[in-house]
């Protein structure tokens, strides 16, 4: 074959493998990334000069893929795969022979892998776009489903409010009554004891619907962080769960109010102990950024279902056993943060566990 027709060939080749990898990446799943580099590395493969002793690696994050799993030169040429501007990973050629002085790579197959780094940015750019889209729209329904609940609850609580003060007040006014038997008085003692109860329980509703009175303040978050660890040492040796305090400085002030503040972390709190293995730890954390207070606080227990994640903070929603939560304390907790204008998240940790963010504005 003539020099002209052997770099004909060649171009060919190239010119086919873009038109490939094109048609790859448009009909690519998002699901489905390391099925779509494993078949743009096939394809690659083939559009080089010796495709039989060419090995196509992709090293992308945690992504790791090769056309060949031996290799037994590192004669190579690769190029950067970049999304959004930064490195991300490399497209590695290897020339899989002991035999450096036969063979080389073309000019040309440089500017190939060069251009298909940039398609397969490109393409990565694309998925996180698609996924920080597809994340944005659940926070989004998300919030629309806890305002609505939040409206419905804040009706049911007023509603409930009346009837709950006149139960508590007559059974109160009947009890000051000399005559009655003691059986009768046991009664109402129950009738009191349950009243109180669900007007407890209604006080919690009222803060999930943000509806209950704030005396806003400017609040140093440390002391409150300390005093609620002291309250739950007990409940922490009992229980054996170890804690650890990350906090940056002696001073994270922010306005809220104190009460109401001290009720997210030890609502937090309990629920990491509850969760925590005998031996787990509990890390608490709390830093500023130039607008914001950053609470965190994980566990080393069992993390959450991926379909529980969504529910978390609705009120009754509860992953306790029967009989050990009614399922308001998060609810509380986020009806607390969205009263002081911040957000809460909760996620898995990466290894094992919950982890609870708290971002609370400074003003």
């Amino acid at each position: 074959m003539s020099t002209t027709e052997q770099v004909l060939k060649e171009r060919i080749k190239e010119l086919t493998c873009l038109y490939e990898v094109s048609s790859i990446i448009g009909n690519a799943n998002s699901d489905l990334i390391e099925d779509t580099l494993r078949a743009i590395a096939f394809s690659l493969k083939n559009a080089f000069q010796f495709p039989e002793i060419t090995v196509v690696t992709f090293c992308v994050d945690d992504i790791s893929i090769s056309t060949d799993s031996q290799v037994n030169n590192a004669f190579k040429i690769q190029s950067h795969i970049k999304i959004f501007n930064k490195d991300k990973g490399e497209l590695i050629v290897i020339l899989n022979s002991f035999n450096n002085n036969k063979i080389s790579f073309l000019k040309e197959e440089q500017l190939l892998l060069d251009n298909v780094a940039i398609k397969v940015g490109s393409f990565l750019e694309r998925i996180e776009i698609q996924k920080n889209e597809a994340s944005l729209k659940r926070q989004m329904e998300r919030a629309d489903r806890l305002g609505i609940l939040g409206e419905i609850t804040a009706g049911i609580a007023h509603e409930l409010n009346t009837p709950l003060a006149n139960i508590l007040g007559f059974a109160e006014l009947i009890k000051t009554d000399s005559k009655l038997t003691k059986n009768v008085e046991t009664d109402l003692d129950k009738i009191i004891d349950n009243a109180i109860y669900s007007r407890e329980v209604v006080k919690k509703l009222m803060f999930f619907a943000c509806e209950m009175p704030q005396e806003m303040k400017r609040v140093n978050v440390v002391p409150n962080i300390k005093n609620a660890i002291n309250l739950l040492d007990a409940t922490f040796r009992k229980e054996d769960v170890k804690y650890l305090v990350k906090i940056e400085a002696e001073e994270l002030w922010l306005r809220a109010d104190p009460i109401q503040l001290t009720q997210i972390i030890f609502n937090l709190l309990i629920n990491a102990i509850y969760f925590s293995p005998n031996g787990g730890l509990v890390t608490i954390e709390a830093y500023k950024t130039k607008e914001n207070i950053v609470l965190k606080i994980s566990d080393e227990g069992k993390g959450f279902k991926t379909e529980d994640l969504e529910k978390v903070f609705q009120p009754f929603f509860t992953t306790k056993p029967t009989g050990d939560g009614s399922g308001l304390g998060l609810s509380v907790v986020h009806g607390i943060v969205a009263s002081h204008k911040g957000t809460i998240t909760a996620e898995n940790n990466i290894k094992k566990g919950a982890i609870f963010r708290i971002i609370l504005p400074k003003n």
